[in-house]
């Protein structure tokens, strides 16, 4: 039935925007109250205070602010937590929507949150306990490593030849080529194979991304709510079963003993359904006491959704109208 009145709806929507009637009113006939209740679940990682080239698709503060600016407009923000509840006991509101951030960089703290808090958002944070206090995600010590390289990188004993340096687009392939070559590796391999790039470059990983315990307690303290993203960021998919229940559990447990309370959240790295991880990872999460966890595919979800395969989705667009208008978009699901 739902499918049924969303289609019957999808009309309906190039005409009102044709009559220029507001956003909000258009969500809201796509993303109803109630048992037809569509809940956007946006993801995000960094905000960074000021643009990065290497990484252009990565929000910086300003843009950041404009897009708070224009989601409050048109979007009711919960609790990660709260919102899989409500989409269970059908009271969700209309146009509802999440913010969640994966990983537990120290921009979140000191750019997201008080964007988060002007605005009167709550958000989500999801934290590989792994890395806080004075540690570095794997991602972030190749970007390092191709930043503060010479023109070239000799990978050729990991079969990848000679990388070019030489220009903002060939820092950035290098980046890609040697993210995917180590991406799917278990942490000790990565750490290996990092820790010998560093060694031959004289280059050490930066120690300042990530939050300290300190930051978290401080999201907590502002409202923000704290979920799992597992110790060693792994691609579950490649543990065995024994290890990657190790991964969340003992990733848990850190934040339970830091906050006092519980996570009721988690967010599977990379988070590919199929390809990074599977059903049995799925049941792992739900063993450990989650209520729900989020993927990286896009969609909404509904109140038909398995609640441990949650869509999430952030508009690409630089333009504000254009990213509106794709969250728009995903409503149609």
């Amino acid at each position: 039935m739902l499918a049924a009145n969303i289609t019957a709806k999808k009309p309906l929507i190039p005409f009102a925007m044709n009559l220029g009637l507001p956003l909000r009113f258009i969500n809201t006939l796509l993303s109803p109250s109630g048992k037809a209740a569509r809940l956007s679940i946006l993801i995000y990682h960094r905000v960074l205070d000021i643009p990065d080239p290497l990484f252009p698709g990565e929000v910086d503060a300003l843009r950041f602010d404009e897009q708070l600016t224009a989601l409050r407009q048109t979007f009711q923000f919960l609790p990660l937590s709260e919102a899989i509840q409500r989409l269970r006991d059908h009271s969700l509101p209309a146009r509802s929507a999440c913010i969640t951030f994966d990983d537990g960089y120290a921009d979140n703290a000191t750019i997201a949150l008080p964007l988060l808090l002007k605005h009167q958002i709550p958000a989500t944070f999801f934290i590989a306990s792994g890395y806080l206090n004075g540690g570095c995600m794997f991602n972030d010590r190749v970007a390092h490593l191709v930043r503060q390289s010479g023109d070239s990188l000799d990978l050729q004993w990991l079969d990848l030849g000679i990388l070019s340096l030489t220009t903002l687009a060939s820092r950035r392939q290098a980046f890609a080529t040697l993210i995917n070559q180590i991406k799917y590796r278990p942490p000790e391999a990565r750490r290996s194979i990092l820790d010998r790039l560093e060694s031959e470059s004289a280059i050490s990983p930066p120690t300042h991304l990530m939050m300290t315990a300190e930051q978290l307690l401080q999201l907590d303290g502002a409202g923000m709510e704290l979920g799992g993203h597992t110790v060693n960021h792994p691609i579950l998919a490649s543990l065995n079963p024994d290890d990657a229940r190790h991964e969340i559990e003992e990733n848990r447990d850190y934040l339970t003993q830091l906050t006092g309370k519980r996570p009721q959240v988690f967010a599977y790295p990379n988070g590919k359904l199929g390809q990074d991880y599977h059903p049995l990872h799925a049941n792992l999460v739900k063993e450990a006491g989650y209520q729900g966890a989020v993927a990286t595919d896009a969609g909404v979800s509904t109140r038909h959704s398995d609640p441990y395969h949650l869509p999430r989705f952030t508009p690409w667009d630089q333009n504000i109208r254009r990213f509106t208008l794709r969250m728009t978009r995903n409503l149609y699901g």
